[in-house]
């Protein structure tokens, strides 16, 4: 069987996700670091694997994937993973509070785009806390709508708990006041207990040096 490789970068949120799903899996795997700050999703090797010039980039089961929450679906469905509900309603709820972190608060936040808009007159730190924070005002209303468990949608981890952790630890990054949104903010500490989660983090991942 061919080894399963991610190409990944410590502090990138999409990757995060990925490290989670295969620590929640207990999926083996070998990562390979592209710097984003060095430039090197543009090289020549990580655009041959994703021509977006991004990562994570998945070798898996003798395929590349491409795109974090496409990666999270496959392993859904190869894996029986069990992050989205049995019913269509509750998969359809899971999936629009995973989509409003994934689709609507990271690619406004993505680096490529933030560092555009510096090279407009914004700046690093108003423009991440501004849309971090208007992102997660959406999902804490979300996340109350459905507050059934101690996760975000019940008692078992789901799709939109795998890309809400990496955000939080975002937010906190860019210094955004995180008791605005309780409901977020608690299932975010319950999960970053869970070893899956803790092993993912950047700070254990960080390149050394």
């Amino acid at each position: 069987m061919a080894e399963t490789v991610l190409y990944d970068y410590w502090r990138s949120s999409a990757a995060y996700r990925v490290r989670i799903a295969l620590n929640l899996l207990g999926l083996s795997h070998r990562a390979e670091t592209v710097d984003l700050l060095a430039g090197a999703q543009q090289g020549s090797a990580n655009l041959a694997r994703n021509p977006q010039g991004l990562v994570p980039t998945l070798e898996i089961d003798g395929t590349s994937l491409t795109q974090s929450l496409a990666i999270l679906e496959y392993l859904e469905e190869t894996r029986a993973a069990g992050w989205l509900p049995g019913t269509a309603s509750d998969r359809a709820i899971v999936r629009a509070m995973a989509y409003a972190v994934a689709m609507d608060i990271h690619p406004v936040c993505n680096l490529r785009v933030a560092r555009h808009a510096v090279s407009l007159g914004a700046t690093m730190e108003g423009w991440m806390g501004h849309f971090i924070a208007l992102g997660l005002e959406g999902v804490e209303g979300l996340l109350s709508r459905h507050a059934i468990g101690c996760y975000s949608f019940g008692d078992t981890v789901t799709l939109v708990d795998i890309c809400l952790v990496p955000q939080i630890y975002n937010a906190r990054r860019w210094a955004v006041d995180l008791s605005r949104y309780p409901r977020t903010l608690a299932v975010s500490q319950t999960l970053e207990k869970l070893d899956a989660f803790a092993a993912a983090h950047p700070d254990r991942v960080k390149p050394a040096g």
